[in-house]
């Protein structure tokens, strides 16, 4: 079965095309959730809160090739609200306790995380999940030009603050 069909069955209340839906973006969902949350146990029961909250939403859905999209979204705020939650220590302190030498990793999640929560959610769909431009701007409710320069600036405040630590090569 295609994929907005089983999602049209789930819009109207089909509790298998639910389930198919959900077994079909849990990679998805997991990747986005452990990007966000940097753990297993968090990105687990990430995936358990969502799951609740998008089959109890999910006739809110107008359209269902959409449907991905909507349950990324969800994950991510519900990720984003978590880590308000968090409170964490910073990349450098982090890396001096543990005498991390290879930091490029945590000084590029370093870097994102200067990044407005806006402009983070922008480069997590564009470049962590490969959302196209149309469809983020439909999910976001702005024009498509808008997201081109918020991506513009969002990548510009990377390469800026990766320049500042000398490893502006990596953006």
């Amino acid at each position: 079965m295609v994929e907005s069909e089983i999602a049209k069955k789930a819009i109207k209340g089909d509790d298998q095309a639910f389930l198919k839906l959900m077994q079909l973006y849990k990679d998805t969902l997991y990747r986005t959730a452990f990007a966000f949350l940097k753990n297993e146990h968090d990105a687990l029961e990430a995936m358990q809160e969502v799951t609740f909250r998008a089959y109890q939403k999910i006739h809110t859905v107008k359209e269902p090739s959409y449907v991905k999209t909507w349950l990324v979204r969800i994950m991510m705020n519900y990720c984003q609200d978590q880590l308000k939650k968090r409170k964490r220590y910073s990349s450098s302190e982090v890396l001096q306790k543990i005498g991390f030498e290879d930091t490029t990793h945590l000084e590029m999640n370093e870097a994102i995380e200067s990044l407005s929560s806006v402009e983070q959610q922008l480069i997590f769909l564009k470049y962590f999940q490969n959302t196209k431009i149309k469809e983020i701007a439909e999910l976001e409710k702005i024009p498509e030009g808008t997201v081109k320069s918020r991506l513009h600036k969002a990548l510009k405040s990377l390469k800026c603050f990766l320049s500042e630590k000398g490893d502006a090569d990596h953006v």
